[in-house]
């Protein structure tokens, strides 16, 4: 589970580096723009949406429990 979700936010990280090296690369010496830095940051959206849906479904079946934040000292 742990690992799952660790996979998760690397592939989030990783996929919102690709966008800023494709945003400062591309439109260079006269060069068209290509939507990498779109694709990249759709995919970013689209890893970060279904992490959230996996922690839902998690908690949903019981893999997951809430641990809230401890009001006694």
């Amino acid at each position: 589970m742990k690992i799952l979700m660790a996979l998760a936010f690397v592939g989030i990280l990783g996929a919102l580096a690709s966008a800023g090296v494709f945003m400062l690369r591309e439109g260079r010496d006269g060069k068209p723009k290509t939507g990498n830095m779109m694709r990249a940051l759709a995919a970013r959206v689209a890893i970060s949406v279904a992490l959230f849906l996996f922690v839902l479904l998690a908690w949903y079946m019981g893999w997951i429990q809430p641990k809230g934040i401890p009001v006694s000292r």
